[in-house]
């Protein structure tokens, strides 16, 4: 048997040199680590030579790091601290950088838009504040959800209700002034009679829909019959009120006008309903002529107090035949709303 033999040694295992990069870049810092990465302190001064640098302490992970295990060898973990939050203050100016916009540009908005507004107010008020104060405009708009609903159900039931005559507000300072709606409901408001406007003209659209008559042109046509009635009504009582001399200020009597002129609406959408839900033509003209009445004596008694006021409320006291001729136009008024109102509910 022969063996193999090989005099030659092998060659020596040769390990190879960690080598270092000259600079470390610092990678950004994440939300994750607000301190961002460790880098080190200094590099190998030779690249031959294995020189590990130690990497710089993290204060923040000295205290977990130096804290000793409790006795029993279980591991507790360090208590949570929060960090603290930055506070706002109801004064604090608002951080738009979180929403993604400018600071200066979002000021620059907000400071445009309340000068836009400022703008449109002092025009209203300049143009509009003459003819109708915008105290008195709020005054008819201060309704409650209670009123709405009372002065509904005396619109269209108004045979026995009582007393008519409105309420009056006393003041601090000795003056009289009339209540609120909310707090007197034979006081006239603008809030229902607008809304009734509104849903007119919306009802007669869906009305003409249904019957395959529907156009965009209808809504501005509906609006402008709406509007050329109630205007056509408010100049007869005006009108009426100036012949026969009959008392009140400019600006209320406005307003009281407008509120009673529309709320002949309310009876129109009822008429208009029960056309839509198909009980046949003789219900429909029962709908529409007790609407009509319940309108009309709605007006008759609430214009009583307007028309023939009482004899402490005026310094003229009225002879008979002006107080005669008064009560033939309120009777002129309030029969005169089956005109309007048959005009209103041909849709």
């Amino acid at each position: 048997m022969s063996y193999y033999t090989n005099n030659a040694s092998p060659p020596p295992l040769q390990h190879p040199v960690p080598t270092h990069p000259a600079y470390i870049p610092e990678p950004p810092s994440t939300p994750m680590s607000p301190q961002g990465y460790q880098r080190y302190t200094s590099s190998p001064s030779a690249p031959g030579a294995p020189n590990y640098a130690q990497p710089m302490p993290n204060p923040s992970l000295q205290g977990h790091m130096s804290q000793p295990y409790p006795p029993g060898g279980a591991y507790a973990p360090p208590p949570h601290q929060p960090h603290p939050q930055p506070q706002m203050g109801p004064g604090a100016p608002v951080d738009f950088s979180a929403w993604g916009f400018d600071n200066a540009t979002a000021a620059f908005g907000m400071q445009l838009g309340q000068s836009a507004v400022a703008a449109g107010q002092e025009y209203v008020q300049k143009n509009l504040g003459g003819f109708i104060p915008i105290t008195m405009l709020k005054h008819h708009f201060n309704v409650s959800n209670s009123y709405v609903i009372k002065k509904l159900r005396l619109l269209l039931f108004p045979w026995r209700h009582k007393p008519w005559s409105r309420r009056v507000l006393r003041l601090e300072n000795g003056q009289s002034e009339w209540s609120p709606p909310r707090e007197d409901i034979n006081s006239p408001d603008l809030y229902i009679p607008l809304m009734a406007f509104v849903t007119y003209i919306l009802l007669a659209a869906l009305y003409s829909g249904l019957n395959s008559r529907f156009h965009p042109e209808i809504l501005g046509v509906t609006a402008s019959k709406a509007l050329a009635v109630v205007l056509l009504d408010f100049f007869f009582v005006k009108s009426g009120c100036y012949f026969l001399n009959i008392p009140g200020g400019l600006s209320s009597q406005v307003l009281d006008l407008l509120a009673y002129d529309g709320y002949k609406f309310v009876g129109v959408i009822i008429t208009l309903v029960a056309g839509l839900l198909g009980f046949g033509r003789t219900l429909y003209l029962l709908t529409f002529v007790y609407t009509f009445l319940s309108t009309a004596f709605f007006l008759l008694r609430s214009l009583r107090s307007m028309v023939l006021p009482d004899a402490s409320a005026t310094a003229a006291a009225v002879n008979p035949s002006q107080r005669s001729r008064r009560i033939t136009f309120l009777f002129l008024v309030a029969v005169s709303q089956i005109l309007y109102m048959g005009v209103l509910v041909r849709v």
